[in-house]
Formats: structure tokens, C-alpha cells, sequence
């Protein structure tokens, strides 16, 4: 089986994981600020904190910039539901912006009308949520102008965008946002195992989102409501979780990082060769300009004429993985019972019924991306 997507490991990380068994704290040791700071360098943002998975960054940095009951907040139906479901965590209330069908990104043009009927009827948004689909970037820095001018905070979803870049910087500086959210899960540009990071260039935001990630609860005489003389103690100022990352995954993770650029080297020239292979065919395929400069997370189609689901299963049939990514948000039955209907965002609508994702991972063979590309000639031919 050629899965569409698998992680890398060798034995600098297995070695990596070992010694932290051997030798070091399983948690809160030296090993997740460590990854935090390496971060922080990869990307070039000033503050990061991980967590256990880019679902619980997500919630907390929603927490960090006060969402919650009587806020609205918006996000992209081409997503993973945890795009959208972290506003509910919060209480508060989900819409969203229909996607450029050329990115499947936001569309700038459509959020910009959007924002613009929003004030007119008094129901802005608190946030946006951006997700960089398949490792390409938003337009952040339209993005980012268009949220200014109507004070709305900014979230770069950027889980599949780790190692891609924007206006030759990393993703992932928050530059043009207030948090970015990166996801370590084993299909991403690399693992934990399990994980996730929160990023911002501003204090206040890491330490709230710390503070709801560790149950609320805090050590630092500083933060404490009342001063205690008990050198053990501690207070829970907030109602919190338990969304520590382990030291087990960070040095995996420490590790992984140090052939992240490696990584997207190989999944670039592996786009590029699909780009090539299969320009000749009745497909919409992802432009050059948007592959110089992705993550590659994901190599996604769109079939112009031939039935998408007689192709899932002729993939399926010869033991090759392909998938899907994403049915849109609003067609899933818990955001229908919200009051969402199909139609209401027909762009995101007509990607979803034609596209397919195909196999994409570092360690990807030319004779396994050859099979994948022979299956799709013969059908389209």
C-alpha cells in the first residue's frame, strides 16, 4: 500500500528518544523548551509554546484572545474540522469565508465583502482563522490590512505549512497575525508523534495560552493573587487543561526539526514531478509559483470531467492511498444543525466534488509516484 502520506524516521531520532528515557525527565524536563526555542529560530517568531496537539493549540489561542460566548468568529469550510471546532469550544459563534479557487485559500476579495456587510450590520468578527491550505500560504499581508481596519485578530492555521515560506521569510513569524498554530502529527513536515505548537510575538498571549495549557494553574510568586511564604506552592488563577507536550515528544520532535528543510526539499521536487507529469491532463493542478515556495503538505486535483469517485476506487483497488481533503466544514451534520446549508459557499462546494489528493512524503519512491501517475493516465486517456 502507498499510503498518500507517512512520517520519516531514522535513528537520530530513535536515538533521541531513547536518551531522554534513559537519562532525562519523561515530562516537564529540559526537552519541550528546548523544541520551543527551536522553533522560535526555524520561524523567526519570538514566543512559542507546545502542546499536545495543534487542536489544543488552537483552543488556547482562541482562549489567549478572549474569545468566548457572545464573540463571532470565522474561519475557511476547506479545512479539518478542528479549524472551526476550536471556536466552539469557546462557545462562541462559527462562520465562514469561501475560498480562491486557484489557493483554496481565503479568498481576499470575498472576505473583504464580507467584512464590509459584517459592519454594516454590526456583527464583526473577533477573529479570523486562516488556514494555509496544503503548505501555501494565505495573502497574509492583504489579510492582515483588511483585518486592521475592522480590529480583527488573526490566527494563521498553518498546520500544513510548517518549512513553507511567504514574502521569503518563514511561515510561521506571525508577522501579519497575532498566533500561528502549527500541527506535528505524523503526516505533517515532521512529528512528534502526537503534538502541536502556539507561536506570537507577544508576551501576553504565550503566557495566557500557558497558563489555560497547564491547568491554570501557575508557580510564579508574580502572577499569584495572594502572596504564599510556602516555597511549594502554587495557585490555579483560571480554569484550565492538561495540554502539555512530553519531553519523550519533544526530543522527537527537536530532532525532526533539524532535516525539516530537507524534507520540503524532497516533497518540492516530488510536486514538481506530478506538476510534470500530469500538466498534459484534464485536471486542475496547483501552479509552480504556489509550489516555489509551499510546504507541500499535500498534492491536491481536481478532476475537470472524469467522476471522482470511480477514481477514489480504481486508487483504492490498486493499493495506492489516496484521500480527500476536505469536505467543507458546513456540510458536517453537527455545523447543519448550527443553521449551515449546502450552498452557502459554492466555490469551497465545487472544489470538494472534484478533488482528490494524491500520495506525497519525503521518502516517496520515483517508481511509487510512477504507479501513481500510470493509474491516473490511464484513466484520463
Amino acid at each position: 500500500m502507498i499510503p498518500y502520506g507517512k512520517h520519516q524516521i531514522d535513528n537520530t531520532d530513535i536515538e533521541a528518544v531513547v536518551e531522554v528515557l534513559q537519562n532525562q525527565f519523561l515530562t516537564q524536563g529540559q526537552q519541550v523548551p528546548l523544541f520551543e526555542q527551536a522553533l522560535c529560530d526555524y520561524t523567526g517568531a519570538d514566543y512559542a509554546l507546545a502542546v499536545n496537539s495543534a487542536t489544543s493549540a488552537l483552543h488556547v489561542a482562541c482562549l489567549a484572545l478572549d474569545i468566548g460566548k457572545n464573540d463571532v468568529v470565522w474561519t475557511t469550510p476547506i479545512t479539518f474540522v478542528a479549524s472551526a471546532n476550536c471556536i466552539r469550544f469557546c462557545d462562541a459563534t462559527v462562520d465562514f469565508v469561501d475560498i480562491d479557487p486557484a489557493s483554496r485559500n481565503v479568498s481576499v476579495d470575498v472576505l473583504k465583502q464580507k467584512l464590509i456587510l459584517a459592519e454594516q450590520n454590526q456583527q464583526l468578527p473577533k477573529a479570523l482563522i486562516v488556514v494555509h491550505f496544503a503548505g501555501v500560504s494565505c495573502e497574509m499581508q492583504q489579510i492582515s490590512q483588511l483585518c486592521q481596519q475592522y480590529g480583527v485578530k488573526i490566527i494563521e492555521d498553518a498546520c500544513h505549512a510548517l518549512g513553507g515560506d511567504y514574502q521569503n521569510q518563514k511561515i510561521g513569524n506571525c508577522r501579519y497575525s497575532d498566533i500561528s498554530i502549527f500541527s506535528f502529527h505524523p503526516v505533517k513536515s515532521i512529528t512528534t508523534a502526537e503534538g502541536g505548537a502556539l507561536l506570537s510575538n507577544q508576551i501576553e498571549l504565550i503566557e495566557k495560552a500557558k497558563l489555560y495549557a497547564k491547568h491554570g494553574v501557575t508557580r510564579d510568586s508574580q502572577l499569584m493573587q495572594t502572596q504564599l511564604d510556602e516555597p511549594w506552592a502554587y495557585q490555579q488563577l483560571t480554569l484550565g487543561y492538561n495540554y502539555r507536550l512530553s519531553d519523550l515528544n519533544a526530543a522527537l520532535g527537536i530532532s525532526q526539526l533539524k532535516k525539516l528543510d530537507s524534507f520540503i526539499k524532497q516533497r518540492r521536487q516530488l510536486a514538481y514531478r506530478y506538476l510534470e507529469k500530469l500538466q498534459h491532463l484534464a485536471l486542475v493542478l496547483p501552479s509552480e509559483l504556489q509550489l516555489k515556495s509551499s510546504a507541500c503538505h499535500l498534492f491536491s486535483i481536481e478532476f475537470l470531467a472524469f467522476d471522482r469517485k470511480q477514481a477514489y476506487l480504481a486508487f483504492q483497488a490498486a493499493q495506492i492511498g489516496v484521500n480527500v481533503h476536505y469536505m467543507p466544514v458546513h456540510w458536517q451534520p453537527y455545523y447543519q444543525q448550527l443553521g449551515f446549508k449546502k450552498g452557502d459557499f459554492p466555490i469551497s462546494e465545487q472544489y470538494y466534488k472534484r478533488t482528490l489528493t494524491l500520495p506525497l512524503f519525503p521518502d516517496m519512491s520515483i517508481e511509487q509516484q510512477d504507479q501513481v501517475i500510470a493509474l491516473l493516465e490511464n484513466l484520463l486517456q
